[in-house]
């Protein structure tokens, strides 16, 4: 009986992964960043020109530089857990549990040995914040690659854990408390820069050079594009998922790291809305829903561009509501511009005749008796 139910699970988990795939395989996105490049200029001269004395002030514009970074990184985050084919809802909460636990620490170290202790204990404080994030990654990098369970309902179930750990964590309430080196990062700029900016382009730059220039990044790159054939080349895919997702929460702690460093204060719902927004992102960017290609570039510019958005409704004393539309609107429109012009190359490729079905299956044969012999 025990078997039974187990294979009825399996096969409602293969059935959801089957359909989300299915769904997702539809979505087809146009690769390259420089429609992103054209949208952002767009955005930006639209709002400059409607309001340019709110718009282009220059604390508006630190505002969007200091406001970009935590949600391209929980962005870049959702880009590498789409890269491989799956999805990771749960890095917001990632982040949460992250910066609840820097704040928590430093707390306590306060209260018992003094402000000093818990400033001179601040890198081991933050590093454990990372340590969280990477082991709450990890553990949904279990459950995809070594139990098997779908990214989309493994994802699901632990953002609903570490949201109830938070909760439990902190009472439902508000905690405060951060070391002052976070927080002097969070005020600091460089030539006008925000560090918080800066800290984000560092990273999607690592995060471009692993993913183009390392051999886990191609295996990422395969194991997203063709599982089977990444399989058959001798890639482990149960190790490329744990990095894959270990990242994931990874970037996610460092998204809380920056929440703490902009107001030094944690909670467990904080950024709820963020994980549809990131998924947004994600796509607009280039990003492949069914997995295989991302450019970390397309996803930083998706990052601004809504942010320039989001700041010029600001000057423009539009509600949040209109801006969750305004957001619907952008991606709509990109996706039926991209699924145009997908069909436009669909009907102007030349149709496979008899004689190149022949000539693939005659090359195909070839190759299989060239590898016996």
């Amino acid at each position: 009986m025990n078997a039974e139910k187990l294979s009825d699970l399996r096969r409602a988990n293969q059935k959801v992964d089957v359909t989300f795939g299915s769904l997702i395989s539809r979505i087809h996105v146009q690769r390259g960043a420089g429609r992103m490049v054209i949208l952002l200029v767009v955005t930006f001269a639209l709002f400059a020109m409607l309001n340019p004395r709110v718009f282009l002030n220059p604390v508006n514009l630190q505002n969007i530089g200091v406001g970009a970074p935590e949600i391209g990184l929980i962005s870049l985050a959702m880009m590498l857990a789409m890269l491989t084919g799956g999805i990771d809802l749960s890095v917001v909460a990632i982040a949460n549990v992250s910066a609840i636990t820097v704040s928590s620490l430093y707390t306590a170290i306060s209260i018992g040995a003094g402000a000093e202790a818990a400033e001179g204990a601040a890198p081991l404080i933050l590093l454990a914040g990372v340590g969280v994030g990477a082991a709450l990654g990890a553990v949904n990098g279990v459950l995809v690659s070594v139990v098997g369970i779908t990214p989309i309902l493994t994802t699901l179930a632990t953002m609903q854990l570490f949201n109830g750990i938070a909760l439990i964590w902190t009472g439902g309430v508000t905690i405060s408390g951060a070391p002052s080196v976070l927080t002097s990062i969070g005020r600091s700029t460089a030539v006008g820069v925000p560090i918080l900016f800066v800290i984000l382009v560092v990273v999607a730059i690592v995060l471009a050079v692993i993913i183009d220039r390392t051999p886990i990044g191609r295996k990422i790159q395969l194991q997203g594009a063709n599982p089977t054939a990444a399989r058959f080349s001798g890639i482990s895919s149960r190790a490329t998922l744990m990095a894959t997702y270990t990242t994931s929460g990874i970037l996610g702690a460092l998204a809380g790291l920056i929440f703490l460093s902009r107001n030094p204060s944690a909670s467990a719902d904080y950024g709820s809305s963020y994980i549809l927004l990131a998924i947004v992102i994600a796509v607009l960017g280039g990003t492949n829903p069914n997995g295989g290609f991302a450019t970390v570039f397309g996803v930083v510019l998706a990052t601004l561009t809504l942010q320039v958005v989001s700041s010029g409704f600001t000057a423009l004393r539009l509600s949040a509501y209109e801006y969750a539309i305004a957001q619907g609107v952008l991606l709509i429109a990109v996706m039926v511009f991209d699924q145009l012009k997908f069909r436009r190359r669909a009907r102007s490729s030349p149709p496979a005749t008899s004689e190149t079905v022949a000539v693939a299956t005659e090359r195909s044969a070839n190759t299989r008796n060239t590898r016996k012999d």
